[in-house]
């Protein structure tokens, strides 16, 4: 059961505007439980989709979702019990071998993924992987970059943000990189598709994929349980990020970004 709101429609109105205000600047804000630390879950995601609502009334369309927490060493870290979501916005997606701009994003770091591109709809309550697998079209390395418009740490009173303000923060979602070799859901066993994440030619992550939930599909299984109560599906075409298996790394303008994924291929971007 949902938690109850506790912030005014003009109170999350207007964190949500602050947020909106915060990317478009590149500068972070405080966090919103500093402010309200009574806040819950709900009145975060309640955040979130009016600031999705900001960029999709500037005419952005929704293209997907991210899945994040999905790994049980994050969630004992923070002391939760289930995943986060956040939505893909189409000026988020960035071709493989892009040079991007690091000056648009607020302290941004990047992760290793699969995403997941759909053919059929997701909805209901009684999802399973098999159901995810059987209505994914293919699914392709990713990176996600991830972002902070509100302060990890506040540099004055050294208040780290919680769950909530990641979650209000539309999951901390800045960008998604998409490369490498698409393959179809059931040509290998995705909990054993893993990757090597480079820094400037140095190795600084590796992971594998059942770190996400036991299995990628999990994630994506998740998802679509949580929007079933609010009447909303996963939509054919849509990309779903089912969760990091690699631990984020802090990118800066000069940076390169190598993600091989062995058969799959592999990603780069620079920073600049």
């Amino acid at each position: 059961m949902s938690e109850p709101l506790t912030l005014s429609t003009s109170e999350i109105k207007h964190a949500a505007q602050e947020l909106y205000q915060a990317e478009r600047q590149a500068q972070p804000i405080d966090p919103i439980s500093l402010r309200f630390p009574e806040m819950t879950i709900s009145d975060s995601y309640a955040i979130q989709e009016q600031w999705v609502q900001r960029k999709i009334d500037d005419g952005q369309r929704v293209v997907g979702y991210k899945i994040g927490y999905t790994s049980r060493a994050m969630q004992k870290a923070l002391n939760i019990k289930e995943p986060d979501y956040g939505v893909l916005l189409e000026d988020m997606v960035f071709a493989d071998g892009s040079d991007i701009e690091v000056s648009q994003f607020c302290d941004p770091r990047i992760e290793m993924e699969l995403a997941f591109i759909l053919k059929e709809e997701l909805s209901g309550e009684n999802v399973t992987v098999f159901d995810v697998l059987n209505a994914t079209d293919y699914v392709v390395p990713a990176l996600e970059i991830i972002a902070a418009r509100s302060h990890r740490v506040h540099p004055e009173t050294q208040y780290k943000r919680t769950v909530k303000d990641t979650i209000a923060d539309n999951a901390g979602n800045a960008g998604i990189i998409m490369g490498g070799r698409p393959i179809k859901p059931d040509a290998k066993d995705l909990r054993w598709c893993g990757g090597l994440l480079y820094l400037n030619g140095l190795l600084e992550e590796t992971g594998l994929a059942a770190a996400v939930l036991n299995h990628p599909a999990n994630g994506v299984s998740w998802v679509a349980k949580r929007f079933a109560p609010h009447g909303v599906s996963l939509k054919s075409g849509q990309i779903i990020l089912s969760g990091s298996f690699t631990a984020p790394i802090a990118v800066k303008a000069g940076d390169t970004i190598h993600a091989d994924y062995g058969p799959l291929g592999g990603i780069s971007c620079h920073f600049v």
